[in-house]
């Protein structure tokens, strides 16, 4: 058990549980021929939660709508550059920012609050304190690099919430939004995590929090802007291509936290390892494919499969070290 009741709790932290998210009583995803899918959700609680978003993920693909673009408002800049096509072959070749103290960079580089919860609230409060450590760790890190950490803020809501990306909704799962650096979880999540999934324990649960953190730390490297620049510029596979090496980047950096944190800190006990180890399994594209669709497409991913989760929080977890995490400069996924 991930040792949280003493740790400090953040103050970066909102809670909206139990407001209206003020988006009505659906949601429309746009459809082939210009068709609308609404989808209906919840008026408090959890939405239509995880095992819901599997069904519509499902629709989506069939559709032939990639579910990524619900959060981002269907592509990114309004006016994308053309794709460029392919017919196999590897992902080409592009200029993604280097992780601070790799090789490459040293040699590139050119130097450079929320309201008290309620009572008794353990759930919320293992969320605050878990995301304190991840302030705590990435500011260790950041000033070892020679560089600043910007903390991001977490938005605990119930349903839906307005985010700067679009509608945020409990059927995504935790998110991160790049445009106001936070991220949003429905804590109903875990007990999806947990009964759908398979994959219960606290170490999954902060494994969730952590990895959501590591999409801010890409975004001040510099790495995620790079990464949606590239992605309006080719096909939609070597789209879904980049966003897996950004997923399995973000799982490593989770794997760096936890095992910076388990110096400073000594936050984790005997099989919490193994839980996050789990649920980076039990949420990989090929298991969460094979559910939804009875079939695995590979070129389809947009996280990883179950064993690239695996590999990659594992590497973090085991080295500690972030320049073990340029997911984008590897053949071996």
């Amino acid at each position: 058990m991930v040792k949280w009741k003493d740790g400090r709790e953040s103050e970066n932290v909102e809670d909206r549980r139990g407001e209206s998210g003020g988006m009505g009583g659906g949601f429309p995803f746009p459809g082939g021929g210009g068709r609308t899918i609404q989808i209906p959700m919840g008026r408090r609680g959890g939405g239509i939660g995880i095992f819901g978003l599997l069904i519509i993920a499902g629709i989506m693909l069939l559709l032939g709508i990639n579910p990524l673009d619900v959060l981002t408002g269907g592509g990114g800049n309004q006016f994308p550059l053309p794709r460029v096509d392919r017919d196999g072959g590897p992902l080409p070749k592009f200029e993604i920012p280097d992780l601070p103290g790799s090789a490459r960079e040293a040699t590139q580089r050119t130097p450079t609050p929320s309201g008290s919860l309620p009572a008794g609230d353990d759930e919320a409060r293992f969320v605050k304190v878990i995301f304190g450590y991840t302030e705590d760790v990435w500011t260790d890190i950041f000033k070892q690099i020679g560089r600043s950490y910007r903390t991001p803020t977490l938005v605990m809501f119930s349903g839906q919430t307005p985010t700067a990306c679009g509608p945020g909704m409990s059927m995504m799962g935790p998110f991160y939004c790049p445009l106001d650096e936070k991220v949003y979880i429905d804590l109903d999540f875990y007990r999806e995590l947990q009964q759908r999934f398979g994959a219960p324990g606290d170490f999954a649960q902060a494994y969730v929090v952590a990895h959501e953190v590591g999409h801010h730390v890409q975004k001040l490297f510099g790495i995620a802007d790079r990464v949606q620049e590239i992605k309006q510029q080719v096909s939609e596979r070597d789209a879904n291509a980049l966003q897996v090496r950004m997923e399995l980047q973000a799982d490593c950096f989770a794997g760096v936290w936890a095992n910076q944190a388990n110096q400073e800190k000594g936050i984790l006990e005997s099989g919490d390892v193994e839980e996050g180890l789990n649920a980076a399994k039990a949420i990989g594209d090929d298991r969460i494919q094979r559910q939804t669709q009875g079939r695995v497409v590979p070129d389809a991913f947009t996280h990883g499969s179950s064993e690239q989760r695996v590999r990659w929080l594992r590497r973090g977890l085991e080295s500690g070290d972030i320049r073990q995490c340029d997911t984008f400069r590897t053949d071996d996924l």
